[in-house]
């Protein structure tokens, strides 16, 4: 379904994206995972055009990218901002149909999506759909982003790292609920994160990049069975050694005064 050919991005002197090979089968979520500046943001904005390649070719659904005007590539992929980006002068209801709107569906049908997005999510239309942004909470306006999303019915979605400055029980109910509707909705999504646990957790596949390259994909179990290298070795292994950390804390008697 997506599909990236030796693509490279340059910025300047600096080669944010070097020779990366990739593809996402359909109804696949491939998990992007790095650190700050390994590319991997870079790399997800090349699929929809937010950016050009420098070189390479990117393909969508058997088409390059390059062939279809970026407006139109947009409007039939859905994006999740990592500050999600939702127009603070429109409501909720508004925020969701924007893609709707441009893709002249009638109001009927509008106001019928969004409702049913938002009982996806697990928001109560009756309740959100005349709210602003500014009257969500963190968990609220993250559901309204994945809710847009999905409402030109995309078979598409990109992700750049939409749940990364939510509290942990928050971030993990968001996490399970866009799971469960990924693979109900048989979505392509490609996850831009830099926790591995998120990915793990999160992906069918999981890519690693680090300085622009892409240095292993596999499942998370691949990964970390057969790492490419030692860093990779330690990637993996970081949310279980938290993970023993954690217990070996609670576990421990304790320290009376």
């Amino acid at each position: 379904m997506i599909e990236l050919r030796s693509v490279s991005r340059r910025f300047g002197a600096t080669l944010a994206v070097d020779d990366v090979s990739l593809h996402v089968a359909r109804g696949e979520m491939l998990c992007l995972l790095g650190g700050s500046g390994s590319g991997k943001s870079t790399a997800l904005r090349l699929i929809n055009r937010l950016i050009e390649a420098s070189s390479g070719e990117v393909r969508v659904d058997g088409r390059d990218v390059r062939s279809v005007d970026p407006a139109t590539l947009r409007r039939g992929i859905g994006y999740v901002f990592q500050r999600l980006g939702l127009f603070p002068h429109r409501t909720v209801a508004e925020n969701i149909a924007v893609t709707p709107s441009l893709l002249g569906w009638d109001q009927r049908r509008i106001a019928a999506r969004v409702d049913a997005l938002l009982a996806l999510v697990e928001l109560d239309p009756a309740v959100m759909r005349d709210r602003l942004p500014h009257e969500l909470s963190g968990g609220q306006a993250q559901r309204v982003a994945v809710a847009r999303a999905l409402a030109a019915e995309a078979p598409v979605v990109l992700l750049d790292e939409p749940f990364g400055a939510l509290d942990a029980i928050t971030r993990e109910r968001l996490q399970q609920r866009f799971a469960e509707i990924q693979r109900s909705l048989g979505l392509t999504a490609v996850f831009v994160t830099h926790d591995v646990a998120e990915a793990v957790l999160l992906g069918d596949r999981i890519g690693i990049m680090r300085h622009g390259r892409l240095v292993q994909v596999g499942t998370a179990r691949e990964l970390y069975a057969s790492p490419a290298d030692d860093d990779v070795a330690a990637l993996m292994a970081a949310p279980l050694r938290h993970a023993e950390a954690l217990r070996a804390r609670l576990d421990a008697p304790r320290e009376v005064p």
